[in-house]
């Protein structure tokens, strides 16, 4: 039998503890409380001890997907927070009767300091969705707050994702701490402005812009510095942009500058991303050539 009073406490507790987050520490920003269920509080009795790799015997549950976000990074700012979907599609003869999955940031369950961040769901169970007779899909939804969730920048990059199934008639679970990872990076941001507007046929247009992203510990965008940025024009005439140079940004993530106006077109930046921040370009700002 399950004990699903026990995970609707550590769940609620989990959220209560999102809203009220203890004062900062004078060393460092406030860490929220960074318990994360156990096997045994998801699936009670049938639960079996976690591993790191999976070993699911042929009578346990087999995952054999789990999507997070719908396959895309989760990319967060400052103040917004954003709601997230996970599914588990596992199997077993006797069918699917729950699924759970968890997100944590760190180097393993175990020890006591081995989670530094930790995203549970919302819900105590899946919304479990029958495929067939042994096959489900179980999904979850989290609720992402940088206000608290997210207290350092040390937490953008891969994360884990703890999962774990049980059957139909209850009898037996699978669960694995590191069943697959997701990233999740800081909100990037990024300006342009072509000038002057208007400008003569063969003269210096100057491209100046700033490519920043979010600070999780302070709640404000700071420039992103040492960066590769592209510089990309189009004809006013074409709808394909080329890549005109590549240019860093500078200490405090400013981009700056020059090219030659021959044609009427529209001058852009375009930022590739990295792990912890995602990629973004800039809309076309339009010089008319004289």
């Amino acid at each position: 039998m399950r004990i699903r009073a026990t995970v609707a406490a550590v769940s609620g507790a989990l959220a209560l503890s999102a809203l009220a987050v203890p004062a900062a520490q004078a060393d460092g920003p406030a860490v929220p409380d960074l318990h994360v269920p156990t096997a045994a509080e998801v699936f009670g009795s049938a639960a079996k001890a976690p591993a790191a790799v999976s070993r699911a015997a042929a009578a346990d549950p087999v995952i054999s997907k789990i999507t997070v976000n719908g396959g895309k990074n989760i990319v967060l700012g400052t103040t917004d927070s954003k709601k997230i979907t996970i599914s588990v599609t596992a199997s077993h003869p006797s069918g699917i009767s729950d699924g759970f999955a968890f997100l944590w940031h760190g180097t393993d369950l175990v020890s006591e300091d081995g989670v530094d961040g930790a995203i549970i769901p919302n819900e105590d169970m899946g919304n479990c969705k029958k495929i067939n007779s042994t096959t489900s899909t179980c999904s979850l939804t989290y609720t992402i707050n940088p206000r608290n969730q997210l207290y350092k920048n040390a937490l953008a990059g891969t994360w884990h994702v703890a999962a774990g199934a049980l059957a139909g008639d209850e009898s037996t679970s699978s669960w694995n701490d590191y069943a697959t990872t997701a990233r999740v990076q800081r909100l990037s941001r990024l300006t342009v402005n072509a000038a002057p507007e208007p400008v003569k046929k063969g003269g210096t247009i100057t491209v100046t812009g700033k490519l920043s992203r979010a600070n999780w510990e302070d709640h404000a965008y700071h420039g992103y510095t040492g960066q590769p940025v592209k510089l990309q024009f189009r004809k006013k005439t074409s709808s394909t942009y080329t890549t005109v140079k590549t240019i860093k940004t500078n200490s405090t993530g400013n981009l700056k500058t020059t090219s030659k106006a021959t044609v009427d077109g529209y001058w852009r930046y375009s930022f590739a991303g990295t792990s912890t921040t995602p990629a973004i370009t800039t809309a076309g700002d339009f010089v008319d050539v004289k």
